[in-house]
């Protein structure tokens, strides 16, 4: 019995870091485009950071995974359906959204 509530807490604890995960990448992806949307910046136009992490910028910092997994934010405005903030973190459930072709 307790062997099963430990499996069933370790796939609980994964499907929750995933989500959240998910959740930021969603998250930075919609303030990129609020910033990209400000400024009427086209696609291909060089990102800072600094407009959408720290101080004046939609975040205070840049958030971290959950499971450990490392964000990389791109260097220039993503087409649509392409990700601006993407996780490196791979396992079983790996932080990538099965859909962002509306982001």
């Amino acid at each position: 019995m307790i062997t099963v509530l430990f499996i069933g807490t370790a796939a609980y604890k994964e499907g929750t870091d995933r989500a959240t995960c998910i959740l930021n990448q969603r998250n930075v992806q919609t303030y990129v485009r609020s910033h990209q949307n400000i400024w009427n910046l086209p696609i291909g136009a060089p990102l800072e950071a600094s407009a959408i992490f720290g101080e004046n910028a939609f975040l205070d910092a840049k958030p971290d995974c959950p499971a450990g997994g490392t964000y990389t934010l791109a260097d220039k405005i993503p087409a649509v359906g392409e990700l601006a903030f993407t996780c490196d973190y791979t396992s079983t459930a790996a932080h990538k959204p099965q859909t962002q072709s509306a982001w």
